[in-house]
């Protein structure tokens, strides 16, 4: 039935549709009117083709993604509850981010009892600890043995972040080294904070290179011993409203490192775990941003995300708070069993448009990560400022964009309520911070598109 339905129609070539377009143009120029050149540098066209595509093997998950809940531990017998009901209510992994050692067994308590028995995996615990800390890593290590655990330490992010080593680079490293020596199979210890260089304003094609060479250092550093037992190493990355590019850049970043770590003849696989970015998020029509995390979760699954962890609507200027963070968590239990996006990880294979994109992504940031490894490599570049300057210069053209009107955010520079008002409810203080210290390179700073304009409307607030 599928044959005789496609015989009736003629295939119509790439250089035939051209033609038809630019005999419809009456005159106006191709290349000016429908040709589309985007911050990266990649031209998007007004159509494409199977006659000018061509295909990457992108490797990507076998299973369905996670729903991820992210706690932060400060009371960590409330980290525990929050915990506790999350898996009750959709989670089925957890992330935990903490400025300091905790209890353990408080933190741990009742978790493996909650996580539905009938799943074949064990129950998923990453972390994000903003500190670095051999003597408890080992507890941790020891007391998650019924976990399959992400630690995610990260010494070059804390670097980039920061501008600092958590000690100094020598001692450093040799915690990290210490710290593969004692990981199980169960345990991965590396992990890449990507999610930095969007926040920042980095483009597309410089969160992959970034990404890449950030990678790349560990790879150099710790080879020798072999790396993760685990075999796996986690990348953290933010995902933007740019629909197939952020699609795009996913599988671009998997196939680039497949490529990569088989040079070093490391069979190291990439675990995907993405939240959605804060850079274009806003204070002012709050709940447009759930429009966009929606659309954010559903590139970072057709990207092959493992692990997805949503943002609340209000997490700029409320404190974490149940409705929130059930909200954000229903949104992707809607995308995976009433969506359907359970069975997406192969959906946007063979489509013309990101296949190409997967391809221009790539070459251009594996011409980048060249560059960076030719001058020294990532630490040398941010030392250098070099990084930074790039980061700065990109965040500084989308900027102007969106101060122009050229990039919308709706509810913000678009279509804005004037009679909105949020200066009495601001929870928390949603604008950039930064801290008078000395550190050793210029550290990397997210920043929000809105934030000036927001300052502006709330002093205008204040005022009436």
């Amino acid at each position: 039935m599928a044959k005789l339905l496609f015989d009736e129609f003629d295939s119509v070539s790439a250089k035939q549709w051209k033609q038809k377009i630019q005999f419809d143009l009456k005159g106006a120029d191709y290349n000016t009117t429908l040709l589309t050149e985007t911050n990266e540098g990649i031209t998007i066209n007004p159509f494409y083709h199977s006659d000018t595509t061509k295909y990457l093997q992108v490797p990507l998950p076998s299973e369905t993604f996670s729903i991820c809940q992210t706690i932060f531990v400060d009371d960590v017998s409330k980290a525990n509850s929050l915990a506790r009901k999350a898996l009750k209510r959709g989670a089925n992994s957890l992330k935990f981010e903490a400025n300091e050692p905790f209890d353990i067994a408080i933190l741990f308590n009742n978790l493996v009892s909650i996580h539905q028995p009938t799943e074949k995996q064990s129950l998923v615990i990453h972390f994000k600890l903003n500190f670095l800390s051999q003597s408890f890593v080992s507890d941790l290590i020891k007391n998650t043995t019924q976990f399959t655990v992400f630690l995610n330490i990260d010494i070059i992010g804390n670097l980039t972040k920061s501008g600092n080593w958590f000690t100094n680079k020598d001692k450093d490293h040799k915690q990290v080294e210490a710290i593969l020596k004692m990981a199980s199979e169960k345990v991965t210890v590396l992990g890449v904070e990507a999610s930095l260089y969007q926040n920042a304003g980095a483009n597309t094609v410089q969160q992959v290179a970034y990404a890449l060479a950030h990678a790349n250092e560990y790879l150099n550093a710790f080879a020798d011993i072999g790396l993760p037992p685990s075999n796996k190493m986690q990348f953290t990355f933010a995902v933007g409203s740019h629909y197939f590019f952020e699609i795009a850049k996913l599988r671009a970043f998997r196939y680039l490192f497949d490529l990569i770590t088989g040079e070093y003849n490391l069979n190291i696989e990439p675990e995907i775990f993405v939240q959605p970015t804060l850079r274009n998020k806003s204070i002012y029509d709050y709940n447009v941003n759930m429009l966009r995390t929606t659309t954010e979760c559903m590139s970072a699954i057709l990207g092959g995300a493992n692990c997805v962890s949503n943002v609340a609507y209000d997490t700029l200027f409320h404190k974490s708070n149940e409705f929130g963070e059930r909200i954000a968590r229903n949104q992707l239990l809607v995308l995976q069993e009433e969506s359907y996006f359970k069975e997406a990880q192969n959906a946007v294979e063979g489509t013309y448009y990101i296949e190409t994109l997967t391809i221009q992504i790539a070459e251009k940031a594996l011409q980048l990560f060249k560059e960076i490894e030719q001058k020294g490599g990532f630490v040398n570049q941010l030392f250098s400022g070099v990084i930074q300057r790039k980061i700065a210069d990109s965040a500084k053209k989308e900027q102007e964009q969106f101060d122009t009107g050229i990039f919308h955010l709706l509810g913000v520079n678009k279509y804005p309520n004037p009679k909105d008002k949020m200066a009495d409810d601001l929870q928390l203080y949603p604008f950039i911070k930064i801290n008078a210290r000395k550190t050793l390179i210029r550290p990397i700073i997210p920043k929000r598109l809105a934030e000036e304009m927001e300052q502006e409307r709330l002093a205008q607030e204040s005022k009436s």
